[in-house]
């Protein structure tokens, strides 16, 4: 089968690989779409330190094409999004009821069981976050599964796989944008569009969109963003606070993984504000809050991971959002490629020519 692999840092081919069936608890997935997100991105120039040859794509949906011994719940032929995130449902975590930091499995390149489902002649290829999912199949934990209704097309469901559901739900369920409150998201790709929707959802009165591309900031417009503003002057912060009568935004987002964007996310908030940072940046830097006003300006900053979601709940709820009309999910898919066509998708990815660029097989 054919598969979209960085051999080595900063090289993306597509290569032909073998798959080995699936093991139990696992299911052997039919890859119908694989959203190309900046997370991949970041596995092929390290920012994220998996190993490498890496088997990319955690963006996915698909149907169930072999089910592995012991997996329940689970038929032939059934459609689903996939999770990048497993949830056992009984770590500390997940009684939590915080299942994206279920404990069950590192992300190291392997399965749950420690080993590898992939290999390139005779090399074991290590697959992205438990799934690998930009190739024609994939072997994935059952866990990682989500069904979801057949009649939603493989290419709209994939985007609530990582990019929707981080984005909604960092707004929803992170930071619980308000009916009514102003809003503000620094960088307007698909995550930052994914805010911009979740802030809408919520009912926010005042939705700013900030971004240094005017083609984003018209993509913001179109989902939900009522002002928007090119930050390239590095006026970003304080264009929010004329906007927001001088105080500020209650809620702003920071949706790129920039240091300095952080801090312009957390100086466009007001004093008592919320500020939600989803981007992820390189383990090595840092973000220097400035030590006398973290007190002074009663914020509340907070980390988003996956949304705060619980996947086999707030997936389907945004997949019912989508066909009610309520979730503009066909004007994220900006671009749709072959999956030869995958190194051009990555180009065009860092060129912020989409919103979203998708693989559909």
């Amino acid at each position: 089968m054919k598969a979209i692999v960085s051999l080595a840092q900063d090289k993306i081919s597509v290569e032909d690989v073998d798959l080995d069936p699936p093991k139990p608890g696992e299911l052997k997935i039919k890859v119908g779409a694989c959203g190309v997100c900046h997370s991949d991105l970041s596995v092929v120039n390290g920012v994220l330190p998996l190993p490498k040859p890496i088997v990319l794509g955690h963006e996915g949906a698909g149907s169930v094409e072999e089910i592995g011994e012991g997996v329940t719940g689970f038929e032939v032929g059934d459609h689903v999004v996939l999770s990048f995130q497993p949830a056992c449902g009984s770590c500390p975590s997940c009684h939590r009821k915080e299942p994206q930091f279920c404990s069950i499995g590192e992300p190291n390149g392997m399965m749950l069981d420690g080993t590898h489902r992939v290999k390139l002649g005779d090399q074991p290829l290590a697959t992205m976050q438990f799934l690998g999912c930009m190739a024609e199949y994939c072997v994935v934990p059952a866990i990682s599964a989500v069904k979801i209704d057949k009649g939603i097309p493989f290419d709209k469901a994939a985007l609530v796989g990582c990019g929707v559901m981080t984005g909604v739900g960092a707004a929803l369920n992170t930071a619980n944008v308000t009916a009514g409150s102003r809003v503000a998201v620094f960088g307007c790709g698909g995550i930052g569009l994914s805010i911009i929707q979740g802030a809408r959802l919520a009912g926010a009165g005042q939705i700013i969109g900030v971004d240094l591309a005017d083609n984003k900031l018209e993509m913001a417009k179109s989902f939900g963003a009522t002002h928007v503003i090119n930050g390239s002057d590095g006026m970003g912060a304080i264009k929010v606070k004329e906007l927001t009568g001088g105080e500020g935004a209650d809620f702003t987002f920071e949706a790129v993984g920039v240091p300095s964007l952080m801090l312009e996310a957390n100086a466009a908030a007001r004093r008592g504000g919320t500020v939600t940072i989803v981007g992820v940046g390189r383990l090595t830097e840092t973000v220097p809050f400035n030590a006398l006003m973290i007190s002074m300006e009663g914020k509340t900053v907070k980390g988003c991971f996956y949304g705060d979601a619980n996947v086999h709940h707030d997936m389907p709820m945004l997949l019912d959002l989508y066909l009610s009309g309520k979730l503009n999910l066909d004007d994220m898919v900006t671009t749709t490629y072959s999956i030869d066509e995958g190194p051009q998708a990555f180009e065009d990815m860092q060129k912020g020519l989409n919103a979203r660029g998708v693989i559909v097989f």
